[in-house]
């Protein structure tokens, strides 16, 4: 189910920033199984949200994995939502979870890296306590374009309740 949800959050949310080739390729048995290794592996950790018996959302998250990282910054490592699901508290609901467990396991701050073009993923970043963090910008290939992102820190004693 998640890995359905992501080809087609993904489709929709990077329409006109990623090439329409790449997000028409994106393959649902790829991810099934690069998702189901990492539950059974245990990393990332990850939350799901339902709405009645279908899955309308997860995040994944985890200890941070840029260089240089200290022990005690965490990084969500995705979130998606359908679109069906957009600015209904889904993504709120999953991050405040995901915030609480960092937290309990003494994380002090958290990472993640957005697109520059997604104004509207850097919008909700913003509003759950994110900030770009000056002079991370990073390029990458991706389906033939150049994509640029962006790395936003939150400390997480500062994010919502």
């Amino acid at each position: 189910m998640i890995p359905q949800l992501v080809s087609n959050a993904w489709r929709v949310a990077y329409d006109g920033i990623v090439p329409s080739e790449y997000l028409a390729a994106l393959s649902v048995d790829q991810r099934e199984t690069m998702w189901r290794t990492a539950v059974e592996r245990g990393t990332p950790r990850i939350l799901v949200a339902r709405t009645n018996a279908s899955v309308v959302g997860w995040i994944a998250y985890g200890r941070c994995r840029d260089d240089g990282s200290g022990p005690d910054v965490g990084e969500i490592w995705a979130i998606d939502a359908a679109p069906t699901a957009w600015s209904t508290g889904v993504g709120q609901a999953l991050w405040k979870a995901a915030c609480r467990d960092l937290q309990e396991q003494g994380y002090r701050s958290v990472t993640l890296w957005v697109i520059r073009d997604n104004a509207r993923a850097i919008r909700f970043y913003e509003r759950s306590g994110f900030a770009i963090e000056a002079d991370s910008a990073k390029e990458f290939e991706l389906g033939g374009a150049q994509i640029t992102e962006l790395r936003l820190v939150a400390r997480i004693s500062s994010a919502p309740a």
